[in-house]
Order: structure tokens, then C-alpha cells, then sequence
């Protein structure tokens, strides 16, 4: 069946706006829309320790380091001390449907400042800093402040293919150049060469410039064939699981609203948007009985402009023992 906004009566929306603060300003939003068939919600407040009822719409932008409802957290600067002026951090709900609790993350981690200084090893020493910073959120949530639950993570992770090892198989046949500054005589340009057909340029790299021959590998077959190269979870197999990745890299997207399927030549396409879960919550995941009940996991918009990033959602149902009437609630992740 089909909802439509009025079947939504309570929402808690929580925007970090304030700018000024650069020491917490993340630019994180969380929007939580809670349909009229969940009876028994209740959210949690991590300054009283207890949860309360959700009872209509609430909308919190202006003091979110204080605000009790939610836990939210900047990274360190020394993380990424290259970037003077970071936004990266992640805010916490945690949540009780019927008998189930969990928590709900939205992370934003580090981006590659540059593609030639991904280039220079595998894996790049900006896949270190995100598993830094990944694993610092992991640890801050399970920690003995509060009591453990499953927790759903979500956002902008970043992760990025394994720069190195992807150039190498997409330009294996090619020959490399190494454009130097005349000025620093640093690497300014990489550029990949076929070594017949004319010595067609198969791939141009620089700094914010990642020019390949051919975008359908990107998109053939919803890139699958390059998963083999995104490896940044795989340091955390054992903390966090996620379902099957169908669809094509969802950055970094054309902005241009007549392109809705074509990727800007800045950064190699990669799966940068995900939604991912702890072992615990995988097993609260109802197991689909037809088709209609399926769990998905998607983007939103594929041929649709929807910015440079598109946005992954996920429709799962999850077991609740005390709801009479249902044996699962249904939740709905976009980030």
C-alpha cells in the first residue's frame, strides 16, 4: 500500500545549522518520519538515561550539542589535520519499537583531498584516516555509557575504490606520464596513454580530475564488476554487515539537471553512500516471505539529477514480539 505524508503524525527533524561553531558544527540532518500504524514508539533520552513517548512533530536546528534527544560528536581535528576546517562527525538517536531498540547513526567521514596522493599507494592513506575515524564512531557507540543495542549506520562514508589498484586495471594496457610542476616539481598530472590506436589518452589524472575514456564501465551492470576494489569495509567485517550492493556508484554524480546519469570527471565513481548495520540488528531483519515483503536496498533517482551524490534507501521489517497485531515494523533508511 502506498503512504502518503498525513499518514505520518509525529516526526522529529534534527539540523545542525549553526555554522558559527566550528568547533561542532557538522552540517549533519536527521529527519524521522513515523507512520501511524507504530503504536509504541519511544525515543530515548541520554540525559535522563530513559526513554520517553513520541508524541507529535519536533524540529531541533539551533542548540543540538545540548539538546538530550540525540548524542552528537565531531571528529578530532588531528584526524585530518590537512583540512583546517572539517565538518566530519555523527549524530545518534536510538530508538524503541514495542520491545526492539536500536540505535540510528548518520556519519559523514573524510573525502580524498586529492586523487594523485589516492593514487600513490594501496591502500590510500585517506582509507586509513576513514577507518580511523569509522572506528572511533563504533567504539563511542558501543561503550559503557549506555546500554548496548543493534545500531543501523548510515550517511556519506566516503569509501572510495582502491585508487591504485583500479587505475591499474582500467589502464593495464596502457602506458603512464608524469606531468611535474616547473615551480615545486611535484606531480601536477598523470596521464594514461593506449599504447597503439594513436596513443589515445585513456585516463587523465590530477589533483580533482579524474577524466576516464569510458564511463559505462561505471555503469554496466551497476559497476559490479569494480566491487572487487571497494575494500574499505572489509576492516570491519566482523563489526558491521550490509546487503547486497545493486546499484551503480553513487558519487560523484553530474549537477547539471539535464545529466542525471552521468558522472562528473573529478573522482573516480564510487560506492560512497551506504547503509550499514551491526550483527545485532542484521538478525532483528524479518526474512521476506514473497517477493512484496522483500528487503531493498537502493538508490534513489538513478536517472534523475539528485546532486553529485545519489541517495541509498533501504525498506526492511524488523521482529517485534510484543506487537499483537504484527510480527514486524516496517523502517525506511535514506541517507
Amino acid at each position: 500500500s502506498v503512504s502518503h505524508v498525513c499518514d505520518f503524525s509525529r516526526a522529529r527533524v534534527y539540523l545542525d545549522k549553526n555554522y558559527k561553531s566550528q568547533e561542532q558544527f557538522t552540517a549533519l540532518g536527521c529527519c524521522y518520519f513515523i507512520h501511524e500504524s507504530l503504536k509504541n514508539i519511544q525515543q530515548f533520552d541520554f540525559k535522563a538515561k530513559k526513554f520517553r513517548k513520541v508524541v507529535g512533530k519536533e524540529v531541533c536546528s539551533d542548540a543540538l550539542p545540548s539538546a538530550a534527544m540525540l548524542e552528537k560528536e565531531k571528529f578530532p581535528q588531528d584526524y585530518f589535520p590537512e583540512c583546517k576546517w572539517s565538518r566530519k562527525g555523527f549524530i545518534r538517536t536510538r530508538w524503541a519499537l514495542a520491545d526492539c531498540a536500536f540505535d540510528l547513526v548518520n556519519i559523514h567521514l573524510f573525502h580524498d583531498a586529492s586523487n594523485l596522493v589516492a593514487w600513490e599507494k594501496s591502500p590510500s592513506v585517506y582509507s586509513g584516516t576513514r577507518q580511523k575515524a569509522l572506528g572511533f564512531v563504533l567504539d563511542r557507540i558501543t561503550d559503557q555509557r549506555f546500554e548496548r543495542l543493534p545500531h543501523f549506520i548510515f550517511g556519506d562514508f566516503n569509501f572510495r575504490l582502491d585508487s591504485k589498484q583500479v587505475i591499474e586495471s582500467l589502464c593495464s594496457t596502457a602506458s603512464m606520464q608524469m606531468v611535474r610542476s616547473t615551480d615545486t616539481n611535484e606531480v601536477d598530472k598523470l596521464i594514461f596513454r593506449e599504447s597503439d590506436n594513436d596513443r589515445k589518452v585513456v585516463l587523465q589524472l590530477e589533483k580533482k580530475l579524474f577524466s576516464y575514456i569510458n564511463q559505462d564501465v561505471f555503469r554496466e551492470n551497476n559497476g559490479t564488476l569494480l566491487l572487487e576494489f571497494d575494500r574499505e569495509l572489509s576492516v570491519f567485517k566482523e563489526r558491521l554487515h550490509e546487503l547486497d550492493i545493486s546499484f551503480p556508484p553513487s558519487y560523484p554524480y553530474s549537477e547539471d539537471s539535464s545529466q542525471g546519469k552521468q558522472y562528473m570527471n573529478t573522482r573516480c565513481p564510487s560506492w560512497c553512500d551506504r547503509i550499514l548495520m551491526s550483527a545485532s540488528a542484521k538478525d532483528l531483519l524479518v526474512k521476506p516471505e514473497n517477493e512484496e515483503k522483500s528487503i531493498t536496498y537502493d538508490n534513489i533517482g538513478p536517472s534523475v539529477c539528485m546532486g553529485d551524490h545519489k541517495v541509498q534507501t533501504s525498506f526492511m521489517q524488523i521482529h517485534s514480539r510484543m506487537n499483537t497485531n504484527q510480527n514486524s515494523v516496517c523502517k525506511h533508511l535514506c541517507c
